[in-house]
C-alpha cells in the first residue's frame, strides 16, 4: 500500500508544474494591478500601431498572403503574453521567421502562391509551437542557455541582409529571374532601364519618411504614417492603373480555423527540418530579448513559462490562419519604452490590430507594395547591429568564429540549415570549453595571500600546486588527468601534488575515478596527493563513492594551513636545503639555503645509473646473512639528527649530508657502504660526491627510509652514535 501512495505522490509531483504553467492565465487575472490599466492601454495603441504594418510587410517576407500576417499578429500576440514570462515581451510574425519560413518552405519544394504552400505554413507553426511547449513542459529551459547570443546577432545581420536584397524587385518595379543575392545583383546591373519610375519614387520617398520622422519625434508611427500616406498618394493621382503594384483588399472578419493536414506523415517529415529551426531560434531570440528587458526592470524570468507561451503561440496561431511567431525585438522595445507595466499591454495591441483590420481591410487596395518594400529595407538596416558585431568580433575567437559562419551561412546557404548549424556550433563550442578546462600550475603572489598562475616563475621541486577551473564531469575528465598526469611525467622530482578545488562544481562519478587514478599514481610514484577548497555538493559525492576513504580525511586539508602542513610534515627538509634555490612559499622565507655548498648537481641532473641500488630486503638479509665474518655493509643515515632518533635501521650511523658534502669524513673502501636518507634523494647526492672523492664502494638504499618501513622491517630509536666512532 505504501508503494501505491508512493507512486501517486511521485505522480503528483511529476503533474502539478504542468498545471501550474497552463494555469498562467488565472495568475495573471488574480494578480493584475488596476492602477496599471492606464499604461498598458497607452503601451498597447501604441505597439499595435506598429505591428499592424509589420504584420503585413512581413507576410510579404514569407511570401504569404497579407492576412496571414494580421492573423498571426493578432493571435501571436494575445496568446503570447496570456501564457508568457515577461511583462514587456510582444509576441508574433518577426523578419526572422518569415526568412525562416520561406526557405523551409521553398527547401520541402512547396510552391509560393499556392494552397499548400499557405497551409504547409500553418502546419510548420504548429510543428514549431508543440517542439516549445514540449521543452517548456519538461523543465528544460535552461537548454537556451548554451546557445551563444553570436548565433542572434550573426542571424540577424544575414537575415537583414536578405531582407534588403529580396525588397530590391518591388522597391523598384522590376523582375529578376535568379532570386539569389548574386542572381539580383546582376540582374539590377543589367536592368537599371526596366525600372517602374513611379514605384521607385513611392518605394524610395517611404525610405525617406521612415528615416527622417522618428528625428522628429519618436512617438511618431512613422511606418504607419508612411503607408497611409503612400495610399493616399496611389487613390488620388490613379497610380495603380499606371502600373503600381499594390496589396488588394484584405479580408474581414475575425481570424478563421484552417484545415491543417497534422495527420500527414510525409508533409510533416519535409517540414521537420523547418520547423525545428523556427523553434530552436524563436525561442533564443524571445529569450535573450527578454533577459535583456528584465535586467532594466528587474522581474524575475521564469524560461519554461516562456517556452509553454511561445509554443502555445505559435500553436494556435497556426490552427487560425496564422504562421510562426516569436517575440519581437522593435516591438518588444517600443512596448517598454511606451510604459508597459504588464502582458496586459501586448493583449491589447492584439485586439486593437483585430479592430484596425476589421475597419481598414478595404483600404488596403490602395496599399503600394513598395511602401511596405521601404518598411522593410528600414526594418532590414537595423537588424544589422554593428555595434554589437564590432564587439563579438573584439572578443573571444570562439563568439566571432560563430557570429560570421552564421551570419555568411544565412546569406549564402538554406537558412534553417543555417540557424541549426550555428546552433550546433554554440553547443561544440560550449563542450569544447567545458570538457577542456584550464589546468594550471599556481603559486603564491608576492603576499603569499593569494594563487596565481606565474609561469614565468620557478616552482618548488618537491610540491605541485595545480587549480582546477572547470567541472569534474565525464567529458571534461580525460582532458583534466592527462594534464596532471603530464604534469607528473614532466616533474617527476615533485612527487606530491596540492589540488585547489574551489573552481568545481559538480563531480559525477567519472570524476571520482579520476581523482583516484590521479592519487594512485602520485602514491605509486612516492608521493602523495592533497585537497583543499572542495565545494558541499563535491565533498558529498567523495564520502557517497567512499573516495574519501580512498583518499585518506587528513589528505583533505585547510586552504589556510595547507602549505604549512605539507611543508612541516611532509616534504623532504633537505631537499629545501642543500637542492633548492627557490623560496616559493612563506615558511621558505628563512630556510637556510645550501645549495651552493659544494659543486654537487640537483638530484634531477645525476647520472643515476652510476650508483649502485639496493633493496630493503637486500640490505636486511645482507646485514644479517654476513654477520659471523665481519662483511656487513657499513649503513651511513645522511639525514638530520631529529630524523635519525625518530626511526632508522638498525646499527646505522649518522653522517649527515653536509657533513659528507664538507668532505670531513673518511669511509673504508673495503666494505660496501650503504647510504640512507629519507625517500632516496638525499642519498644519490652523497654517493654522487662520495663518488667524486673516490669512494667507489659506496650503494644507497632505493626507496629510503619509506621504502623500508613500506617493506616492514624493524627500525631502530637509539641515539645517534658520534661521527667520530665509523669504523675506518
Amino acid at each position: 500500500m505504501s508503494a501505491v501512495l508512493d507512486a501517486r505522490g511521485e505522480l503528483r509531483r511529476a503533474v502539478q508544474p504542468v498545471g501550474h504553467y497552463f494555469l498562467r492565465p488565472v495568475r495573471l487575472v488574480r494578480t493584475y494591478d488596476r492602477s496599471n490599466l492606464r499604461a498598458d492601454f497607452v503601451a498597447g495603441l501604441t505597439t499595435g500601431v506598429i505591428m499592424l504594418p509589420q504584420a503585413i510587410a512581413f507576410a510579404l517576407i514569407a511570401e504569404l498572403p497579407p492576412e496571414m500576417g494580421i492573423y498571426a499578429a493578432i493571435v501571436g500576440s494575445i496568446i503570447g503574453a496570456l501564457w508568457g514570462s515577461s511583462d514587456q515581451v510582444h509576441n508574433g510574425p518577426t523578419n526572422a521567421n518569415s526568412l525562416l519560413v520561406l526557405s523551409a518552405l521553398l527547401s520541402a519544394s512547396f510552391v509560393p502562391g499556392t494552397l499548400g504552400f499557405v497551409v504547409a505554413a500553418g502546419l510548420m507553426a504548429v510543428m514549431a509551437g508543440v517542439f516549445q511547449l514540449v521543452l517548456g513542459l519538461a523543465r528544460l529551459g535552461v537548454l537556451v542557455n548554451f546557445v551563444s547570443y553570436s548565433v542572434i546577432v550573426g542571424f540577424s545581420a544575414g537575415a537583414g541582409i536578405l531582407i534588403a536584397i529580396k525588397q530590391i524587385e518591388p522597391l523598384l518595379g522590376v523582375e529578376f529571374v535568379d532570386s539569389n543575392m548574386i542572381g539580383i545583383a546582376v540582374g539590377l546591373v543589367n536592368n537599371l532601364d526596366a525600372i517602374h519610375t513611379p514605384t521607385a519614387a513611392i518605394g524610395l520617398a517611404s525610405i525617406v519618411l521612415l528615416v527622417v520622422l522618428p528625428r522628429l519625434s519618436s512617438r511618431l508611427p512613422a511606418a504607419l504614417i508612411t503607408m497611409v500616406l503612400a495610399s493616399l498618394i496611389v487613390a488620388l493621382l490613379g497610380l495603380r492603373e499606371a502600373g503600381v503594384s499594390v496589396i488588394g483588399e484584405l479580408p474581414q472578419g475575425l481570424p478563421p480555423l484552417a484545415p491543417l493536414p497534422i495527420f500527414n506523415l510525409d508533409v510533416i517529415g519535409r517540414l521537420s527540418t523547418g520547423a525545428l529551426a523556427i523553434g530552436a531560434i524563436g525561442l533564443v531570440q524571445t529569450i535573450a530579448m527578454a533577459r535583456s528587458i528584465a535586467v532594466q526592470t528587474g522581474q524575475r524570468l521564469d524560461s519554461n513559462q516562456e517556452f509553454v507561451g511561445q509554443g502555445l503561440a505559435n500553436i494556435a496561431a497556426g490552427f487560425f490562419s496564422g504562421f510562426p511567431t516569436a517575440g519581437s525585438f522593435s516591438r518588444s522595445a517600443v512596448n517598454m519604452q511606451a510604459g508597459a507595466r504588464s502582458p496586459v499591454a501586448a493583449i491589447l495591441s492584439g485586439v486593437f490590430v483585430l479592430l484596425a483590420a476589421l475597419v481598414l481591410a478595404p483600404l488596403a487596395v490602395f496599399l503600394p507594395r513598395a511602401a511596405l518594400a521601404g518598411v522593410l529595407v528600414v526594418i532590414a538596416y537595423g537588424l544589422v547591429d554593428r555595434t554589437e558585431i564590432a564587439r563579438i568580433a573584439a572578443g573571444t575567437r570562439g563568439d566571432a568564429l560563430i557570429m560570421i559562419i552564421t551570419l555568411v551561412g544565412t546569406v549564402f546557404l538554406p537558412i534553417e540549415f543555417a540557424v541549426l548549424m550555428g546552433i550546433l556550433l554554440s553547443f561544440v563550442h560550449y563542450t569544447l570549453r567545458t570538457s577542456m578546462p584550464r589546468v594550471h600550475q599556481v603559486l603564491p603572489d608576492e603576499d603569499f595571500h593569494h594563487f596565481q598562475h606565474q609561469p614565468d616563475k620557478d616552482n618548488c621541486p618537491q610540491l605541485s600546486i595545480i587549480d582546477i577551473l572547470g567541472d569534474l564531469y565525464f567529458g571534461a575528465v580525460n582532458h583534466v588527468e592527462e594534464e596532471i598526469l603530464k604534469h607528473l611525467t614532466e616533474h617527476p622530482e615533485q612527487r606530491f601534488l596540492l589540488m585547489r578545488m574551489n573552481h568545481v562544481n559538480h563531480c559525477d562519478y567519472s570524476g571520482i575515478h579520476m581523482l583516484e587514478n590521479v592519487v594512485r599514481a602520485y602514491r605509486d610514484a612516492g608521493g602523495d596527493v592533497f585537497i583543499v577548497r572542495v565545494g558541499p555538493r563535491v565533498m558529498k559525492m567523495m564520502k557517497s563513492t567512499s573516495f574519501l576513504d580512498y583518499l585518506g580525511e587528513g589528505n583533505l586539508l585547510d586552504d589556510d594551513e595547507a602549505i604549512s602542513h605539507i611543508f612541516h610534515r611532509v616534504l623532504d627538509p633537505a631537499i629545501c636545503i642543500y637542492e633548492c634555490p627557490v623560496r616559493a612559499f612563506r615558511e621558505c622565507q628563512n630556510l637556510p639555503k645550501r645549495v651552493d655548498f659544494v659543486d654537487i648537481p640537483p638530484f634531477k641532473d645525476i647520472p643515476l645509473d652510476t650508483i649502485v641500488n639496493v633493496t630493503p630486503r637486500e640490505l636486511w638479509e645482507r646485514l644479517h646473512g654476513e654477520r659471523e665474518n665481519g662483511k656487513r655493509p657499513l649503513v651511513i643515515d645522511v639525514r638530520e639528527p631529529r630524523e635519525f632518533r625518530q626511526g632508522h635501521v638498525p646499527d646505522a650511523q649518522l653522517v649527515p649530508l653536509s657533513t659528507i658534502l664538507a668532505d670531513t669524513v673518511k669511509l673504508p673502501n673495503d666494505r660496501q657502504v650503504v647510504l640512507v636518507c629519507r625517500s632516496g634523494r638525499r642519498s644519490q647526492r652523497a654517493a654522487y660526491a662520495l663518488h667524486k672523492m673516490g669512494c667507489v664502494n659506496v650503494g644507497v638504499l632505493r626507496g629510503g627510509m619509506l621504502a623500508w618501513e613500506s617493506a616492514d622491517l624493524l627500525e631502530a630509536v637509539e641515539e645517534p652514535r658520534p661521527e667520530g666512532g665509523i669504523p675506518e
